[in-house]
């Protein structure tokens, strides 16, 4: 496994790959990695040649207030678990090698984050395109491997390479979750034991939605009231959003029908967890 810590240096190593013929898959990470990142990383070895995973905690899409400094950084670790699932390349470059000191360019992602995410968190989008935008211009992976968890900037993701013709297939893969339904995610190692099983509420919510729907409920209302209730039933729990959007334009609905998403976002304590579940309603 080779580490690259320079844009030159994962360039030459990116360009040799495609002159030997090979396909590159790409898994971009901000690291603490954990199985739902494995999933990924297993599903760009399938499908391709070589694998490359980034490991690089983005600055610019991070808020204010929100948890930069703390965000987990077990480097060990995660440079263990891409040994053993013989990862090709672990591209790890310093925030200045990404942003030096001239850098003043910035990627918008218009209509798909106005909304959800994008209010909750401003700026958290454009920093999201921004880096996304020079990792596959750096990488140049023919497919680049994203999770379900993160719904929203996954359809940001898919948009930009869209919108600027990015010669990168994006695959986004489902959500891993523990045996009690909480999704993975590195904010999870923020949670107390007693945080721990209340985030769970989140799972629980949108179950309680998906089973009003298959109830034959297809009033938007109330299927997000079902969810809210849920959340309301957990004293740990804050709820932040709770919507029924169309799964592509992320517009919420009022009726349920065709293919949609049902998503939230729930503080647990001082940790801010989302979730979705997408569904086709008839």
């Amino acid at each position: 496994m080779h580490t690259i810590r320079t844009i030159k240096g994962m360039v030459a190593w990116s360009r040799s790959a495609e002159r030997d013929g090979r396909s590159i898959g790409f898994v971009p990470t901000m690291g603490a990695l954990h199985e739902g990142h494995k999933s990924l990383i297993k599903s760009a070895r399938a499908a391709c040649d070589a694998v490359v995973v980034s490991i690089f905690v983005n600055p610019l899409q991070f808020g204010p207030m929100e948890d930069l400094e703390r965000y987990p950084r077990p480097l060990e670790e995660d440079m263990r678990l891409c040994r053993r699932e013989k990862v090709d390349v672990v591209f790890l470059p310093a925030v200045d090698e990404l942003y030096p000191s001239a850098f003043e360019t910035a990627v918008s992602v218009q209509r798909l984050t106005r909304r959800f995410e994008g209010i909750s968190r401003p700026g958290h989008f454009g920093g999201v395109a921004t880096v996304v935008t020079k990792l596959l211009n750096i990488v140049h992976p023919g497919k680049a491997f994203f999770g379900q968890k993160d719904y929203q900037q996954a359809a940001v993701v898919s948009r930009l390479v869209a919108d600027l013709n990015i010669c990168t297939e994006i695959i986004v893969r489902p959500t891993v979750r523990e045996p009690d339904g909480l999704a993975l995610s590195s904010r999870n190692t923020f949670l107390t034991l007693e945080e721990r099983k209340a985030a769970t509420v989140l799972y629980q919510a949108l179950a309680a939605a998906r089973d009003v729907i298959r109830d034959g409920e297809r009033s938007a209302k109330k299927i997000r009231a079902a969810m809210i209730r849920t959340i309301w039933e957990e004293p740990l729990a804050r709820l932040d959003y709770a919507a029924v959007a169309d799964a592509e334009t992320l517009e919420e609905v009022r009726s349920a029908r065709g293919r949609l998403v049902l998503l939230l976002a729930v503080w647990i304590g001082n940790t801010r967890l989302i979730d979705n579940m997408e569904l086709l309603c008839r």
